[in-house]
């Protein structure tokens, strides 16, 4: 999938004087920056796809890894609001190019989808590479009268030329690169899994030149939790914990938090012990939540109901159920299935008083309270919030004060959950910021005649 086209300048041009002009120039090689290609392609727009990684689409693939999660199957008005505070500025994008389009766009590059028991829709073969694959030899082959996209690759973006949004400077393996394009679309990621390409380093760039950006902050993440007077620990598990189950899941259980904006969130899931904190589906869905609450109080608090298909009536029946000679823990596995991870962590939280108070232990295995106090570091988070903030553009995602720059994908201010959002408002936005790139050069030259 390395596609290192150099057809300008020639090689053995000076480094320092190499400058070359384009119609449109696309830097970040992800699916927003290859939608939008891809729009502009079929307009009959020349396109050259800028990235700073050996191939394109590199998260796009560890992502679907575990199974090319597309889109979901869920209605749109319930699908644009696992967007939260800022559903109303995903939904015209949604509205050009929503859950229905991914999966028909797909099919159109011969990759069929189904739908899971989790409304996730998924390729039929589970994988990433195929689509990729078939975008690509799309993208450089296009039919019906699109122009061939051209690809350059180790070519990292530095910002531009002083104050001239037009004149765009690159770091390539032949040195330096100034391209100077008719209109640009930036799509460059937000700031995790920085080895695949998405760092931030764009941000302060972005700031010099009057385009304001909210700060870049983890989402979809795992989270330290706060350490224990019981067991002598500053942060984190006990070494006991720490050792014995980090890596273990909490299988069928439900979280519940709120926000200080007054959202509420409450789910059955899964989620994982690591050895400082907690991960895992089910952790990542409330993030944002936990992530500004921590922001705002220093820590945020979950409740874990540890099982969500007993009622708390019948939790406290079988606590109180004599136990005879047997141990508390015996005595909860044989009564409630309850032993292993859970067992351990109510152990890890509760005080030996609690846990011999039967009903202030029944109520805290439906609702123990977790205390988190800092999000894991941002490269190691799926995605991340923050980005250009959505003031700064009009309805086509132009940069208003920088007439002729686009912005896509993860770099725009906004955040969504893991289960196909993420990928989908990536795609809706390369569709939306490929249009309105191909309408301003209309009307550019348009203006020029």
């Amino acid at each position: 999938m390395t596609d290192t086209q150099r057809p300008f300048p020639p090689e053995s041009a000076a480094p320092e004087s190499a400058c070359v002009s384009v119609d449109v120039a696309i830097v970040g090689g992800g699916p927003a920056g290859l939608m939008a290609a891809e729009v502009l392609s079929q307009a009959g727009v020349s396109v050259h796809v800028f990235d700073a990684m050996p191939s394109v689409g590199r998260k796009f693939l560890l992502a679907g890894k575990g199974g090319m999660n597309l889109t979901h199957a869920e209605p749109l008005e319930s699908f644009i609001g696992r967007y939260g505070p800022h559903a109303d500025a995903i939904r015209p994008l949604l509205e050009a190019f929503g859950p229905q389009a991914v999966r028909d766009w797909a099919s159109g590059l011969g990759i069929e989808t189904f739908v899971g028991s989790s409304q996730r829709v998924f390729p039929t073969d589970m994988k990433a590479a195929p689509l990729l694959r078939a975008w690509l030899h799309r993208l450089r082959h296009p039919q019906g009268g699109g122009v061939p996209v051209q690809f350059h690759m180790r070519h990292r973006w530095l910002g531009w030329q002083g104050a001239d949004a037009r004149q765009a400077r690159f770091q390539t393996p032949q040195g330096p690169l100034s391209v100077r394009a008719r209109a640009t679309v930036l799509a460059l990621g937000g700031a995790s899994w920085a080895r695949l390409g998405s760092d931030g380093a764009w941000v302060p760039w972005l700031q010099a030149a009057g385009i304001p950006v909210a700060p870049l902050l983890p989402s979809n993440c795992g989270f330290d939790v706060a350490g224990s007077r019981l067991h002598g620990t500053a942060s984190g598990w006990s070494s006991f914990f720490a050792t014995r189950f980090a890596g273990q899941p909490f299988k069928s259980v439900a979280l519940r938090c709120a926000g200080s904006d007054g959202r509420v969130f409450e789910r059955k899931g899964e989620f994982v012990a690591t050895a400082t904190g907690v991960e895992g589906s089910l952790v990542y869905a409330a993030s944002s939540l936990l992530r500004d609450a921590i922001a705002q109080h220093g820590s945020a608090t979950f409740e874990l109901d540890l099982l969500p298909d007993r009622s708390a009536d019948h939790v406290l029946a079988q606590v109180a159920h004599p136990r005879g000679s047997r141990s508390l823990s015996a005595h909860l596995k044989s009564r409630l299935g309850l032993d292993g991870i859970k067992m351990a962590l109510l152990n890890e939280l509760l005080d030996k008083d609690t846990l011999h108070d039967v009903p202030r232990f029944a109520a805290a295995i439906k609702a123990l309270p977790v205390r988190v106090v800092a999000a894991r570091p941002i490269d190691e988070a799926i995605s991340t919030a923050g980005g250009v903030q959505w003031p700064a553009l009009d309805a086509a995602l132009m940069v208003t004060a920088h007439p002729g720059v686009f912005c896509a994908g993860e770099m725009l201010d906004w955040e969504a959950p893991t289960g196909g959002y993420l990928l989908t408002a990536c795609l809706a936005s390369g569709v939306v910021a490929g249009q309105g790139a191909a309408a301003w050069l209309k009307d550019s030259a348009a203006q020029a005649v």
